[in-house]
């Protein structure tokens, strides 16, 4: 089947349904869950889902199926948690073990960002970094290198010390990074194909304060030679563009405290002018109330660093994500060759996002061993024309050699992949030694991994 006609045909039809009437189904353990993603552009194809309490009980759920995928919060835009056999929700798996003289935190797969920085931050510790939302698992956002912003700050994955899951024959495997070295590198950002993911262990640091302060209107021009410079003028730092007017319409500067972020914001930032008012990142008219509190406005790092506040739904939460990391000492030239596209970008688009990643060295993160330019975007739900637009963008980035977000929508195949993955062929490997028969690939690892 084709990889569009297979997207395609998980759509919900009804493209202005909200989170709150997600179409349900009863789980394998007899409880309801939901059975499209988040934003409700993609439906599963299996209604049998367990709801494992305990690693024990995952054991059991992977002995009893011949094929299986792990589920989390349902972040992902494709069908990589996607099975037509059977599905393990994490979500029952949400337990917290700090251990403060190791600075680390041990957690369950299934816990969400933001319930845990509220548990770690009340005893006095904070992560490196979090997502645009504080929604996600821990496990789905470290399975698929998902990010958080800052030229100095790894993935979320980067603050893995340990993980463990439970493989294909239904056994619990430990990996850490100072036992397993190449190995736990290669399987942190594991794509949910190793096993299923039951614990993390992190690393954490003492709690920090933050303030986040918004600018409007910054000359694309001025990033020909301060790309670096914008991008490191703070602990976290974001750009936004609807790609017309050759601007970024806002840049979001969170500040740590402890590194001079009560500072008085300059009226004018390479450019761009001091916003007067609270933004959302979709600009003027979209309300803001979601959004973490901007204005310098000191606050916990968990209420800074994430665009969304935990108690709402996040972004405009009925829409498409695509992204794609390019080298950062060409992210200029990225940007001004996407930008070419703006005509058949904006009419479709809620807003592009840039934002710097550093390098690290998991085997199938976006940033392996490259700083990294993350260029995202958040599509109206216009599922047809968004995979149209998208191979023309993914065209205009394949001299920067642009790896996509593996949990995000994107059309480029094994074939395509490969050459910008230098560790992809051991990844197989690690996978086939794990997974001999396949019992954790479905149809997206088939079309893009393991061609």
């Amino acid at each position: 089947m084709d990889k569009r006609e297979f997207l395609k045909g998980s759509i919900v039809v009804a493209a202005t349904m909200a989170v709150s009437s997600m179409a349900e189904a009863v789980g394998a353990t007899g409880t309801s869950v939901p059975r499209v993603n988040w934003s409700g552009n993609y439906r599963y194809h299996t209604d049998k889902v367990f709801e494992p309490a305990t690693v024990a009980e995952v054991q059991d759920a992977v002995r009893g199926v011949a094929s299986v995928r792990a589920l989390g919060t349902r972040h992902s835009f494709n069908g990589i948690a996607d099975s037509t056999v059977a599905q393990i929700s994490t979500l029952g798996l949400k337990d917290v073990q700090l251990d403060p003289a190791a600075k680390t935190v041990r957690v369950g797969a299934g816990i969400k960002y933001g319930d845990l920085a509220v548990q770690i931050d009340k005893q006095g510790w904070a992560l490196h970094n979090l997502a645009s939302l504080p929604h996600i698992s821990v496990g789905g956002a470290c399975s698929t290198a998902t990010h958080g912003s800052g030229l100095k700050n790894g993935n979320l994955a980067t603050a893995v010390q340990e993980i463990e899951f439970v493989a294909a024959d239904g056994n619990i495997h430990i990996l850490s990074r100072s036992r397993d070295d190449d190995r736990f590198a290669g399987a942190v950002v594991g794509l949910g194909s190793l096993g299923v993911l039951t614990h993390l262990t992190l690393a954490v640091q003492p709690r920090f304060d933050m303030t986040q302060v918004v600018y409007e209107n910054l000359p694309f021009a001025e990033l020909e030679h301060h790309l670096a410079d914008v991008m490191n003028a703070a602990y976290s730092v974001s750009l936004f563009t609807d790609w017309q007017n050759g601007l970024a319409k806002q840049v979001w500067l969170k500040r740590r405290v402890d590194q001079g972020g009560t500072a008085a914001p300059a009226p004018m930032f390479h450019g761009a002018t001091l916003a007067k008012e609270k933004l959302h990142p979709v600009g003027h008219g979209t309300n803001p109330g979601a959004c973490t509190d901007q204005g310098n406005i000191v606050g916990p790092w968990y209420e800074r660093l994430p665009h969304f506040k935990m108690g709402f739904t996040p972004s405009s939460g009925n829409e498409l994500q695509t992204e794609f990391f390019v080298p950062f000492d060409r992210g200029y030239e990225a940007i001004r060759a996407v930008e070419t596209l703006r005509d058949q970008i904006t009419p479709h688009l809620l807003v592009t996002e840039l934002r710097a990643v550093a390098a690290d060295d998991l085997w199938m993160s976006m940033a392996y061993k490259r700083p990294s330019l993350a260029i995202h975007f958040t599509w109206k739900p216009e599922w047809d024309v968004v995979l149209k637009v998208v191979p023309q963008i993914e065209a205009k980035l394949a001299p920067f050699a642009a790896r996509p977000h593996w949990a995000k929508v994107f059309t480029l195949k094994e074939a395509g992949l490969e050459p910008r993955y230098p560790r992809f062929q051991n990844f197989k490997g690690l996978v086939n030694e794990y997974d001999p028969k396949g019992k954790f690939l479905n149809e997206f690892m088939h079309k893009e991994v393991f061609a």
